[in-house]
This record gives structure tokens, C-alpha cells and sequence, in this order.
């Protein structure tokens, strides 16, 4: 007997269909993806990019332009990482992948102290290690999983830590302008990708690396910024829209406006 097969629920599908539309409209808005563009999808394991590549797949099946996917893992020999996890569910999709194996995991714990936040270092290597790996698959672009809670906090992490009003943007040439960096799900609620990959029951890896680090700086960002929503919903798609109407003339950043011959005709 065959097996009954289980139809995806309304709630899925409109869900699903939201995410697709905010990915899609990010792409066009931003110009991230070309005709005959190669895409690595960086995939952690985690919610947001296993939702990414989801969206990007179902994206390719419908867009009026052709352009491959290449889903990348960096195994950074983490203890009791679950190496099978991901070639098994990359397979069961029929997604192109590559799995870089270095072991950064040693690096990180042997520079840093015990108890100081590892996340910086951790993402440095990482980065570098990843634009490495796009050169050797002639990829054109590099998809990151950063969403719309991401980018906002990282606006608050350099106002409050850094002295800087800058946030993630959406699509970045690197620093030595060999790469281009974008992030498909830059207006998606994390909320939204937390309900969509609990429905989608994907086989989450958690980094064991940092990720119980209770006192990071973003984890106390992204408190206060849950506490405002709750507060005042609709505060952090607020926030969102903020960075793309950006006004320089009522900032003081002498190097994007000419405060000082302001008035001299």
C-alpha cells in the first residue's frame, strides 16, 4: 500500500509564499542575481540558511532567469559536529554542494580567552576561508542567511560599540572588490524564518562554538529590540525602513554632506 502523501497546510503555503515574495523582491530591488550567475549559498546548518536555499531553489524554478546554485558548508571540526547531516540532506534535495573541511574551531579556542565572545574571530576566518572557496568555484556571487532582525541589530551593535551609524548591507562588494556579497532574506522577519523552518522540520546543526555564549553583545541588542516590538509592534520593520531612507543633511558626517560651505551658494 502506498503511503497517503501529506498535503502542505494553508498556513505553510501562505507562509511559504510570504517569504518567497520578501526574497524575491529583495533580489530584484537590489539587482542581486543575473542571468547565468553561480550562487554559492553559504549553509551553516542553521534556520536561517537552510530557509535561504529554500527560497533560492524555489526561486530558480520559477525566475524568467537561469543561474546555479552551489550550496557550501565549512566544517570547522567542532566537537560532535554531525558531518553526515548535511551531504544527506543536500542529496535527498539533489542541490550541488561542497563540504571545506578546516579547522578553525582550534584556532579560535587557542587565541581566545576563556569566556571572551568568539564570534568575531570565528567569523573573520570564516569569511575568508568562504571567498577563497568562491574563487575556486567561479562563483559570481555569495548568498549569506543575515535576515531583517540581523541587519537591524547590527546597526545598534556599531552605534553602541563601535561609534559607527552602519548596519549589513544587502549586497556588498568586498574590500578587495573581488566578490560580492548579498543577503536574499535582507526584509524577512526572523520570526517568520523561525515558524517556516519549524514547519519544514529541517535538520538544524547548532554551533557548539559560540553558541552558548549567553553575554554576547548581540544576544542583549537583539533583547532590546524584541522588547521594543513587544512594546510597539511593527518597531523593527520601522527600524528596517530606516536604513534604506537615509537622509546625510540631518546626520554630521562631514564627509557625506558639505556642512561647511552650506550656504555659500
Amino acid at each position: 500500500m502506498e503511503a497517503t502523501k501529506v498535503l502542505p497546510s494553508k498556513s505553510f503555503k501562505k507562509l511559504e509564499e510570504r517569504l518567497r515574495s520578501l526574497v524575491g523582491r529583495a533580489i530584484r530591488d537590489y539587482n542581486m542575481i543575473e542571468d547565468g550567475d553561480r550562487v554559492m549559498v553559504c549553509l551553516s546548518g542553521g534556520k536561517d540558511s537552510y530557509t535561504m536555499l529554500d527560497m533560492l531553489l524555489s526561486l530558480q524554478r520559477r525566475a524568467p532567469i537561469n543561474f546555479d546554485i552551489l550550496a557550501v558548508n565549512l566544517d570547522q571540526k567542532q566537537p560532535d559536529f554531525p558531518e553526515k547531516v548535511l551531504p544527506e540532506y543536500l542529496e535527498s534535495l539533489g542541490v550541488a554542494y561542497r563540504i571545506v573541511e578546516e579547522d578553525t574551531y582550534s584556532i579560535v579556542k587557542n587565541v581566545i580567552p576563556e569566556g571572551k565572545t568568539m564570534c568575531g574571530l570565528c567569523s573573520r576566518l570564516r569569511r575568508g576561508i568562504l571567498y577563497r572557496v568562491a574563487k575556486e568555484e567561479g562563483a559570481t556571487k555569495i548568498a549569506l542567511g543575515h535576515h531583517r532582525d540581523d541587519m537591524v541589530e547590527t546597526l545598534f551593535l556599531n552605534m553602541f560599540h563601535g561609534g559607527k551609524l552602519k548596519a549589513m548591507p544587502p549586497k556588498l562588494l568586498n574590500d578587495d572588490e573581488q566578490h560580492i556579497v548579498i543577503r536574499p532574506l535582507a526584509y524577512c522577519p526572523e520570526h517568520d524564518i523561525q515558524r517556516y523552518a519549524d514547519m519544514r522540520k529541517f535538520p538544524i546543526i547548532p554551533c557548539n562554538l559560540c553558541g552558548s555564549q549567553e553575554n554576547l553583545q548581540r544576544a542583549q541588542i537583539k533583547q532590546m529590540l524584541q522588547g521594543w516590538e513587544k512594546e510597539s509592534p511593527g518597531r523593527i520593520d520601522s527600524l528596517f525602513r530606516s536604513l534604506q531612507n537615509v537622509t546625510p543633511s540631518h546626520l554630521a558626517d562631514a564627509q557625506l554632506f558639505d556642512f561647511a560651505n552650506l550656504g555659500k551658494g
